[in-house]
């Protein structure tokens, strides 16, 4: 996507990285994750600073990935101490999650809400907005949110709308011949209604629909983990998402 659909960027794994940087202005889109270093500790903690300088010599704010099962077993008690000498900090905790879905599971509907799929330009905007406001970015963020085609083609995205407005918002993508669900988000005023939890569902029916993918993968914050667990996916790993100390 990076590539293809915001037209700049850098996708290359390097050493102890792999590189998915856009430098655009919505930080999801600028990610650096922890390769496989096995219990090496050095390359580890060279990773670390790899971030770091990356990080510090590009314009935008992202994020480095720590999937904790591939960091060293040794360093996992002391590596809030080494991310913060490398000048990183904890944004905040998640969960790498999956699950094999049945249609039959997914009742969508709310009461509340109609649910609209995104193919305007107004409604991309929305979507937009509703993830900035929902993870505390600056409105500035929702800027070159995508290329001109993703929200509407690649994506099966949906808006859930209450009294015509916007309230919540969540997408799937076909990848390696399963769905990944992708950026979840309700307005902060509409939060704990089971907002999220329609609109995710609504999502993933729609995406199995069109491909037959039953497979589901996500990247949960600690408190959408405890929904998604709902709908019988399963944690498969701890992740921390660190920013850069500037």
């Amino acid at each position: 996507m990076v590539i293809d659909d915001l037209g700049d960027g850098e996708v290359r794994d390097a050493q102890n990285l792999f590189i998915r940087w856009a430098d655009n202005a919505f930080p999801f889109w600028n990610t650096l994750a922890n390769a496989e270093v096995g219990e090496d500790e050095q390359r580890f903690l060279s990773s670390l600073q790899d971030a770091s300088n990356y990080m510090k010599s590009h314009k935008e704010p992202g994020f480095l990935w720590l999937f904790e099962d591939l960091v060293p077993s040794t360093l996992r008690e002391k590596l809030s101490h080494l991310v913060s000498e490398a000048g990183l900090y904890l944004g905040f905790n998640g969960f790498g999650m999956a699950a094999d879905i049945e249609l039959s599971s997914l009742n969508a509907a709310h009461p509340e809400l109609e649910f609209v799929r995104v193919s305007t330009d107004e409604h991309v905007a929305a979507y937009a907005d509703l993830n900035c406001r929902a993870y505390d970015f600056p409105s500035s963020a929702s800027l070159n949110f995508s290329g001109p085609t993703f929200w509407t083609e690649r994506a099966y995205a949906y808006l859930g709308l209450r009294d015509g407005v916007p309230v919540t918002a969540a997408a799937t993508v076909e990848s390696n011949g399963c769905l990944f669900l992708i950026l979840v988000a309700t307005a902060p005023e509409h939060q704990r209604k089971g907002y999220g939890g329609a609109i995710t569902r609504k999502a993933i029916l729609e995406g199995i629909k069109a491909t037959g993918s039953q497979h589901v993968t996500l990247h949960a914050t600690e408190a959408g983990a405890l929904i998604y667990e709902k709908m019988g996916f399963k944690r498969i790993t701890p992740i921390g998402f660190y920013a850069l100390n500037r």
